[in-house]
């Protein structure tokens, strides 16, 4: 029964996050929150387990990861959905009946204040969700006909991108350019790298 397995799954992460102090709790979903809001590159399970080793906790590393894999994911669909912290408050109760107090009314507070920045975020990373480029091929030619070269004979570059998209799907695009056209494209290709180590 999935259904049984996965309501288990989560009351066993409801009772791992009712044993945190408030404090500790609120550290650790602030810590998940600012990754959300784009405050920070990421969230660090083995950051956060040390600061609740050094806090007194005693929470296996493992607990800690399936904790703030636990946060992730509802902070994340929580800031998708656009849902107000009574909300994400009444969503927490439906999947598990474990939950304390104490632990709902820190994650209501906390998304009460950064829920909105959290959507805001989201928002933001679906309309900015664009390809990734994972293969570029190219070769050089000689022009028989075009519509850009002038003459015939004329060197051109072909290029073959492969590109995968946000729906995972990888496409190909072709395209050709004449000498000057792909000189140009390359003197970018070479500014966009050297901003790109000084980021």
């Amino acid at each position: 029964m999935p259904a049984a397995e996965e309501s288990c799954g989560i009351n066993s992460v409801a009772d791992k996050i009712c044993r945190l102090p408030p404090d500790l709790l609120t550290e650790t979903s602030l810590h998940i929150l600012t990754y959300l809001q784009g405050q920070t590159s990421g969230v660090d399970s083995a950051e956060i387990s040390l600061k609740l080793q050094r806090a007194g906790g005693t929470i296996d590393h493992e607990a800690v990861q399936s904790i703030t894999r636990f946060l992730l994911l509802t902070f994340r669909s929580a800031g998708k959905n656009n849902l107000s912290a009574d909300e994400l408050v009444s969503k927490l109760e439906e999947g598990s009946s474990k939950w304390s107090k104490a632990s709902l009314q820190v994650l209501h507070t906390l998304w009460s204040e950064h829920g909105a920045s959290v959507h805001a975020q989201q928002e933001a990373q679906s309309m900015l969700s664009i390809g990734q480029l994972v293969d570029m091929q190219w070769k050089l030619g000689m022009a028989v006909s075009s519509d850009t070269c002038r003459s015939l004979n004329s060197a051109y570059v072909s290029l073959l991108l492969k590109i995968v998209e946000p729906s995972g799907q990888i496409c190909q695009r072709a395209f050709e350019m004449t000498i000057p056209q792909f000189q140009n494209f390359h003197k970018q290709f070479k500014e966009m790298a050297a901003i790109m180590e000084t980021v």
